[in-house]
């Protein structure tokens, strides 16, 4: 244990998602050296990120305007939706090149056991969405939603919930990103499940 703003610099690191006691405290010691031009310049772009970045109004993704670049793209498929949980999802998806259509960021997933329930996502807004009563006037006609929430317990729960809302809405595809082997893996080590999906997930060639 260290001393007095030390110590309390190294505790609130530590509470960062994958920085434990040991990475917490490098950083800590390197701030610590770091130059006073620098932590300025670390203090403002924190300022600025609580101040400055909004959400979308269409599909809840990060934004410095009312819209993100997605749903602001005229050149996107308005009529294709992925649905993800967090705005890091999206860069995921976008890092494929192989999605033209736009976005609905949950925030999250159903998760009953930390609080998290279908009112505090934003299921009400990608019912809107489909109903035609959503912020983006060119959305009336969503033709498919792709459900590309995690593939675990808390993602495949929120993923099982969204297919019972939506499955009634006339001329919808709802469908799930598949899961399966990765490339370059061998087929002994792989998982029961994942070599489970693979198989039900199976395409002709």
């Amino acid at each position: 244990m260290f001393e007095g703003p030390v110590q309390d610099l190294i505790d609130e690191l530590g509470r960062l998602p994958g920085v434990g006691p040991k990475s917490a405290q490098r950083i800590a010691f390197h701030l610590l050296a770091a130059d006073p031009a620098d932590i300025n310049r670390l203090q403002e772009v924190l300022q600025t990120v609580k101040q400055g970045v909004a959400f979308c109004d269409v599909c809840g993704n990060v934004a410095s305007d009312t819209r993100c670049r997605y749903c602001s793209d005229a050149r996107r498929d308005p009529t294709l939706v992925c649905v993800v949980e967090e705005p890091k999802d999206v860069l995921a998806v976008e890092r494929t090149r192989e999605f033209k259509g736009r976005y609905h960021v949950l925030g999250g997933a159903l998760d009953p056991l930390a609080g998290i329930g279908p009112d505090t996502l934003r299921i009400r807004e990608l019912l809107a969405r489909l109903g035609g009563t959503g912020p983006a006037t060119d959305e009336t006609e969503i033709s498919e939603v792709i459900i590309a929430t995690d593939p675990n317990t808390e993602g495949e729960a929120t993923a099982t919930y969204l297919v019972r809302l939506l499955r009634d809405f006339p001329g919808l595809s709802v469908t799930r990103l598949a899961s399966g082997l990765p490339m370059g893996g061998d087929l002994e080590f792989a998982d029961e499940m994942t070599l489970g999906r693979a198989l039900a997930g199976r395409r002709a060639l």
